[in-house]
């Protein structure tokens, strides 16, 4: 029974925290849309965007406590752990180009959707540190009820 409460009480902080993570990304979205009608470009928009995102990143790590990586610890990583940055820029300048072309609620769809399907295959095949998850009828189901929702999305 402590253990059913303390998961609830966790989840009663996870939950909303997870939920404030599409929030945010919808803002931002609708943001860097905005940014971009001051730019040229959602390339520029997105650089913009980043350049505020690495200053705060900066500042939290330097006045972050404990220990910061040397140099040898950095170039140890494997290089696939790089492309999380690369990956970042193509969610936030595809989500700038594409927000005023499908309206943000069919974006949000489809990128939940997406999300959904890789982590999907992630989970089945246990990559890149997932705990393996065999794909279920249930989760197979919720993956395309999310699809049939988009699908709704499309009709203005």
């Amino acid at each position: 029974m402590n253990n059913m409460m303390k998961m609830s009480s966790q989840l009663l902080i996870l939950l909303p925290l997870a939920m404030g993570i599409g929030i945010a990304m919808t803002f931002q979205t609708a943001i860097n849309t905005q940014l971009r009608e001051y730019l040229y470009s959602p390339l520029q928009a997105a650089l913009l965007s980043f350049l505020i995102g690495t200053i705060v990143l900066a500042l939290l790590v330097v006045f972050q406590q404990g220990q910061k990586p040397s140099f040898e610890s950095l170039i140890s990583i494997p290089w696939f752990l790089w492309l999380g940055g690369c990956l970042g820029v193509y969610a936030i300048s595809i989500s700038i180009y594409t927000a005023p072309k499908l309206g943000f609620l069919t974006l949000s769809g489809l990128i939940i959707f997406g999300q959904i399907v890789m982590s999907m295959i992630l989970d089945q095949f246990g990559l890149i540190g997932a705990e393996k998850t065999p794909i279920s009828w249930q989760r197979l189901l919720g993956a395309i009820t999310i699809f049939v929702g988009v699908l709704l999305t499309l009709q203005r």
